[in-house]
């Protein structure tokens, strides 16, 4: 079984005049959320051997606070421009393409595509909306990343951070 987790970027502040959306950075609260999401994660001993994330400045951010608190190494991130702003079939695209020989890949990416590709490769159920920094957790009956297929994930686990 491997096991893929979905990881919305934590909350962001509003963007400044002048300033890309690419480079909006966390806010107090999204700094907040994302060790402590990454420590959920840890307490239920599920830590990546791969992130996937967005170079977007708050999804990077995002990925490389949880992968500090979860011990995955930086060598571990990679950065891919096709997740910024991706719909689900750019998601299973790059998935299939760079998920390699992990058995847990971790996948820091936007709304709305990451909520829409989570509730199309669950096979058990609809997820409407991930909130900022929430943590969608589901496993797959495959051999490697490039068998996944939609409506195929079992176990499913949501967390976010105002469920504590």
């Amino acid at each position: 079984m491997l096991r893929l987790t979905l990881v919305r970027h934590a909350k962001t502040e509003p963007a400044h005049p002048g300033q890309e959306d690419w480079d909006r950075v966390l806010e107090q609260r999204g700094q907040r959320d994302a060790p402590e999401m990454a420590r959920r994660l840890k307490e239920r001993k599920l830590k990546p051997d791969l992130i996937l994330a967005s170079p977007a400045v708050r999804a990077i951010t995002t990925a490389t606070m949880m992968a500090r608190v979860l011990g995955v190494q930086e060598a571990k991130i990679l950065q891919d421009e096709r997740l910024y702003l991706a719909s689900p079939r750019t998601l299973l695209d790059v998935i299939h393409e760079l998920g390699g020989v992990a058995k847990h890949l971790l996948l820091v990416g936007h709304n709305p595509g990451i909520s829409e590709f989570g509730d199309e490769i669950s096979g058990q159920r609809s997820l409407d909306n991930m909130p900022t920094c929430a943590v969608y957790t589901l496993q797959f009956d495959i051999a490697g990343w490039r068998e996944l297929i939609w409506a195929s994930g079992v176990n499913a686990e949501f967390d976010y951070p105002k469920n504590a």
